[in-house]
């Protein structure tokens, strides 16, 4: 299996994989120590050894970016005039700010629903292209995966089936973002 690297890569999720490898290797050799999990995911993302697959991550720490280097960073305006909401969901506005450290993405929105209402959401995801299950334990299966450092793409399973996909994209001028999903088209303008 081979695996891609997001763009802004956590040291401190990857030694979470090798420890979550470790307790795979172990049950076929009870043997396996560590070091034989840290070598086998450095493997899998195309690295010779955990120590190059290490420096090759901390080196990218060495240059020191600001807080919107991610391109989703920051807060999110709603541009209704270019949407096409989805019919069961004709929200009046909505805010969305999003906060990006390596590939955990944290969402934050505040929606104005049809009936003037505020609903707010406060949602962490892995983008990492692995099955997590939702926050809220409703049986939802989300696999979110980068393509590209301007998209996220999302699609969401339950008890084995299908149930939706989205895509965030920002455009190049780093002022527009666009989510797509079934039925829906929404554009947000940078605040």
């Amino acid at each position: 299996m081979s695996r891609n690297l997001p763009p802004h890569p956590n040291l401190e999720h990857l030694k979470k994989q090798a420890k979550d490898l470790l307790h795979n290797l172990q049950q076929q050799n009870p043997n396996a120590k560590l070091a034989d999990a840290q070598f086998a995911l450095a493997r899998e993302y195309g690295f010779a050894s955990w120590p190059k697959l290490k420096s090759y991550v901390e080196s990218l720490l060495i240059r020191v970016e600001p807080e919107n280097a991610n391109p989703f960073v920051g807060k999110w305006r709603a541009n209704l005039s270019k949407s096409k909401r989805h019919p069961a969901n004709q929200f009046q506005s909505a805010m969305i700010e999003f906060k990006v450290d390596g590939n955990t993405v944290t969402i934050i929105d505040a929606v104005i629903d049809e009936s003037g209402h505020e609903v707010t959401a406060n949602n962490t995801i892995l983008v990492d292209g692995n099955e997590h299950p939702s926050e809220n334990g409703n049986g939802y299966i989300l696999v979110a995966k980068w393509n590209g450092p301007r998209v996220i793409e999302t699609s969401a399973t339950k008890d084995g089936l299908d149930v939706g996909w989205g895509k965030y994209e920002v455009s190049k001028d780093g002022k527009t973002l666009t989510i797509s999903g079934d039925e829906q088209m929404i554009v947000l303008d940078r605040s």
